[in-house]
């Protein structure tokens, strides 16, 4: 798990790489939460995402957004935290010119920025989103949605209301051929501290199921 820096808009942004040793690797690019309330690329939820990606064999990267750790710059609402995320795209496909897919995860503040992404990116086929903060922040631009994915929520959350997650994957799962995978986690609370390994599994078996669709 090599230490990585790599150039953003704004200066150097520190990462974790891991790089497959399968020919045509899909790779994987995983966001961590808000940089103002503690989030980094070393947060339990997305290490766990990273490792998940990591064991099935995918090219992954994770990194803190600007002003985070080593990395340059300062917080800039969402717009530059963007700008890194789109540097880190490039970045991992410079090393990774033939791989086989792209895929996006982030947590909370970081799975709002991936989604925003994966607009943007036309090579993104697949999105795993924990804790998505609806109700938040707007996430009207996913119209259409332009892949199928993942959504992972605690019903005890009372940072971002499961209401306002469970509107969001209902007017994904609504959109043609867009298929999501909306799972709630019982007595659980934004940040999974007791449920880390039920969060595994979930995303393990999303994955697997993926994996399996796409040989088909």
């Amino acid at each position: 798990m090599p230490d990585v820096i790599f150039n953003g808009t704004e200066g150097r942004l520190e990462g974790r790489y891991h790089h497959s040793k399968r020919p045509a690797a899909p790779i994987a690019l995983v966001l961590h939460p808000h940089p103002q309330h503690g989030g980094t690329m070393n947060n339990p939820v997305v290490y766990a995402i990273y490792q998940a990606f990591v064991r099935r064999g995918f090219s992954t990267l994770r990194f803190n957004f600007r002003g985070v750790g080593r990395s340059q710059g300062k917080f800039d609402n969402g717009q530059g935290e963007l700008s890194d995320a789109a540097s880190a795209l490039d970045w991992m496909q410079t090393y990774n010119p033939n791989a086989s897919a792209c895929w996006i995860a982030g947590y909370s503040f970081g799975a709002w920025i991936s989604m925003q992404l994966m607009m943007r990116r036309p090579e993104i086929v697949g999105f795993i989103s924990i804790a998505p903060p609806a109700g938040q922040h707007d996430f009207s631009f996913l119209a259409p949605c332009p892949a199928s994915g993942m959504i992972v929520h605690g019903d005890a959350d009372d940072i971002v209301p499961q209401t306002a997650v469970d509107k969001l994957s209902q007017k994904l799962a609504a959109q043609k051929n867009i298929d999501i995978d909306y799972r709630v986690i019982a007595d659980c609370d934004h940040f999974f501290r007791e449920h880390m390994d039920t969060l595994t599994r979930h995303v393990e078996e999303y994955l697997d199921k993926a994996a399996a669709t796409a040989a088909a």
